[in-house]
């Protein structure tokens, strides 16, 4: 699924990378423990988080995830912003929670990342 398509399933607005809106996420995770995102979710996903500090976009990065999305109206300081800026990640904010944005993205076929057996 491309982020362009993300963001108008969640009625996002573009806080930054509007250049990246083209790329392509294989799955989404949804955590607010980065632990998590680093030991389960896989590279090129759509990361889901409500948590707002530099520490999320240098975990994305990490992971080489294209996109972050920030749940509740949550909204990143501008040092996060500028960090993603510096990245190439594209920042999408949503009024929605992280159940409902995760449901709708979901039913639309983009998977769940981070199963394991």
């Amino acid at each position: 699924m491309i982020i362009r398509e993300i963001q108008s399933l969640l009625k996002a607005r573009i806080l930054e990378g509007e250049a990246q809106l083209d790329h392509t996420v294989s799955e989404a995770f949804a955590s607010d423990m980065m632990s998590d995102v680093l030991a389960y979710a896989s590279p090129h996903s759509a990361l889901l988080t409500g948590l707002c500090n530099p520490q999320v976009i240098r975990t994305a990065e990490m992971m080489d995830m294209p996109c972050i999305i920030f749940v509740q109206g949550k909204s990143p300081g501008l040092e996060a912003l500028a960090l993603a800026g510096e990245r190439d990640i594209c920042i999408l904010q949503t009024s929605l929670d992280m159940f409902c944005a995760c449901g709708i993205l979901y039913t639309h076929g983009l998977p769940g990342g981070g199963a394991h057996e």
